[in-house]
């Protein structure tokens, strides 16, 4: 088993297990979170200009928080990527996504067809990938938007390393827009910004869209 395969295993397991479902149990889908992600994705989605996408594909999609705000503001159909099985039963249970558009799978193996939605996005999701898989599962994420991928992570003018709640080699921070934008270059910018945990409650967000051209 190469070194990369060796990582995608070890990272599928850590979310895939007890982990992971703790995760789930931590980030409660209330009423205040699910308040300031809709002013978050109001800003995202004045950068697309009014041309709503009609499908969205969220990688890592958990309890689907991101998932919930937009089903208060657009009619596009949802598709979730989730590796637990305990947040793919919530997504299903609290009928956030139908049971059929909810995938087992993680970012460098996505099961859809290419250009399957208008929309893919992460939102604290490639902070977690191992840097030996990034690329691939970037280029995956990619693949399966036919028009806007959207970025939301942890920012750093730098890759580091941050240890996550006593584990090591679980949290990686770095510029993930130079990233898409060296890895595809054809992407344009349409906007980025910063959503500062003292205003919003939300983490040290930094986020991006991207149009496919």
């Amino acid at each position: 088993m190469s070194d990369k395969q060796a990582g995608n295993t070890e990272q599928l397991d850590f979310w895939r297990g007890e982990f992971g479902s703790t995760y789930t149990e931590r980030n409660a889908a209330d009423a205040w979170q699910l308040q300031a992600r809709v002013r978050l994705w109001s800003r995202i989605m004045r950068a697309m200009d009014g041309r709503s996408p009609q499908s969205i594909l969220e990688v890592g999609a958990n309890l689907g928080n991101n998932l919930r705000a937009l089903s208060t503001m657009c009619s596009a159909t949802f598709h979730a990527l989730e590796p637990n099985p305990t947040a793919r039963e919530r997504l299903v249970d609290d009928q956030v996504v139908a049971p059929e558009r909810v995938l087992d799978g993680f970012a460098s193996e996505i099961p859809l067809d290419d250009g399957a939605v208008e929309l893919a996005f992460t939102s604290g999701v490639l902070i977690h990938i191992h840097p030996d898989d990034l690329a691939a599962s970037c280029g995956e994420i990619y693949r399966v938007s036919s028009r806007y991928i959207v970025c939301i992570e942890y920012f750093s003018d730098k890759p580091e390393v941050i240890p996550y709640r006593g584990h090591t080699d679980k949290l990686f921070k770095r510029d993930f827009g130079g990233f898409w934008m060296d890895q595809h270059p054809d992407l344009q910018l349409l906007d980025y910004g910063f959503a500062w945990k003292r205003m919003t409650g939300l983490d040290n967000l930094t986020w991006w869209v991207f149009e496919k051209r």
